[in-house]
């Protein structure tokens, strides 16, 4: 494949993964955090070791084997085209279900700066499904206009939020962080439970292994991406996150849809509220952006390797897989208009556990799939891979018993695709063993 049909390049990857990792959840997280007190700063500790540990693995696997569709690649490489197959239908499933969830976080971001545009949940819903096939558009003109889009919106959300968390630490008082853990809560149970709500903020560290097949030199620009992307964005969502629960009382942190611009605003003036505000509407376009990008990817991966329907595999003219595109973005759809006269609040928490469940099971085979495929590597890297694998089993449990039954009727739903495809996409196999 030519340079031009590879427009990605570092520091368009390394947008990818900052944008599609900072989201909604920065923006939210504060005050889901706050009956947590700073007992939320070791389960934060917890989850950014957690989510490096996992970018590392992701990182030598890129450099170890050129590969398209991320996890999907790997499990494949490693056991074959069932796991390739129950990867790429999990992170798939996850895609476009986050992208109900991000799309919906839009529209109650754009409502906190223009209240009349979500008045009604029949407005909220239309905002959604306007800011995704928005984003849907963008990605049909091509992957270089979406990158384009990507890196804007990245650098527009990033440094404001890194100019608040600094500035903010001048002004929080350690008041606020005591008692060290008023939740009631063992410190172990207590740091479990934040470990787990932080990590919908980290979900997307692997955003730069899933496009290599139009990224240039992938070998080096994909694990450089994945590691610093996923430590900028780690640390920026911590360090903002920590800040707002320094500065607002208690009492007002958990009861705030917008904690963040909250304290803004007490600080500074409303005027500087409705300035966060106005970055965290920016802050959600551009992740719903990013997450567009890549949900007809991985399938698109699958499908040249036969795992998927050939159907996902057709490109249009701009070189954009346009019927996984279309239909990801119409099932984000159907998911909004289905349960849109729920509030905000319920539509963003039910599409979020739909995407978590299904976004661990891919980091889980990714992880078993570097220990089967690297079976000579040393031992530092051994015991990184182990830290990964723990972890990941640990949030797979901590997600609780719903996600987990979400995740497995999901994979059912699967199952009639895959086995359609072993009788139907290898009839030379067939052929052969006959």
């Amino acid at each position: 494949m030519s340079t031009n049909t590879r427009p990605l390049g570092l520091w368009m990857l390394i947008a990818l993964v900052v944008g599609n990792m900072i989201g909604s959840g920065v923006f939210l997280l504060p005050a889901a955090l706050a009956p947590y007190g700073a007992a939320s700063v070791l389960g934060w500790g917890l989850t950014l070791g957690g989510a490096l540990l996992l970018a590392l693995v992701y990182a030598w696997l890129a450099k170890a084997i050129r590969n398209h569709g991320g996890g999907y690649g790997y499990a494949r490489h490693a056991f074959g085209d069932g796991a390739g197959f129950v990867a790429a239908w999990s992170y798939w499933i996850s895609v476009w279900t986050a992208n109900a969830a991000i799309a919906v976080a839009f529209a109650g971001s754009l409502g906190a700066v223009w209240p009349a545009a979500t008045a009604t949940p029949l407005r909220g819903a239309t905002c959604a499904l306007g800011a995704l096939w928005f984003c849907t558009a963008v990605s049909l003109a091509g992957v270089r206009e979406a990158a384009r889009v990507q890196l804007v919106t990245t650098l527009l959300k990033l440094v404001p939020l890194v100019v608040f968390g600094v500035i903010g630490l001048g002004w929080i008082h350690a008041g606020a962080y005591r008692p060290f853990n008023p939740s009631g809560q063992p410190l172990f149970q207590a740091t479990t439970a934040v470990a787990a709500l932080t990590l919908w903020a980290l979900l997307g560290l692997e955003a730069a292994t899933v496009p290599t097949g139009v990224v240039h030199d992938p070998e080096r620009n994909v694990p450089r991406a994945t590691v610093i992307g996923m430590l900028i964005a780690g640390i920026t969502t911590m360090l903002a996150c920590t800040v707002v629960i320094g500065l607002l009382p208690l009492d007002v942190l958990r009861n705030s849809a917008a904690p963040m611009a909250e304290a803004a605003s007490r600080l500074w003036g409303p005027v500087a509220g409705i300035g966060i505000g106005v970055v965290a509407t920016i802050s959600c376009f551009g992740a719903l952006n990013g997450w567009v990008l890549l949900q007809a990817q991985t399938p698109l991966a699958a499908a040249q390797d036969r795992v998927f329907p050939a159907s996902f595999a057709r490109l249009d003219r701009h070189g954009t897989p346009r019927f996984g595109l279309l239909l990801s973005s119409v099932l984000a759809s159907t998911l909004i208009v289905a349960n849109y006269n729920r509030s905000l609040v319920a539509l963003f928490t039910f599409s979020i556990l739909l995407s978590t469940a299904a976004t661990l099971l891919p980091y889980v085979l990714t992880v078993l799939a570097w220990w089967r495929i690297d079976t000579s590597a040393a031992w530092g890297k051994r015991l990184i891979a182990a830290g990964a694998l723990i972890y990941s089993l640990w949030a797979l449990i901590g997600t609780g018993m719903e996600s987990l039954l979400w995740g497995g009727v999901l994979l059912l739903a699967g199952l009639p695709i895959h086995l359609w495809q072993r009788i139907h996409a290898h009839p030379h196999k067939q052929a052969q063993s006959g």
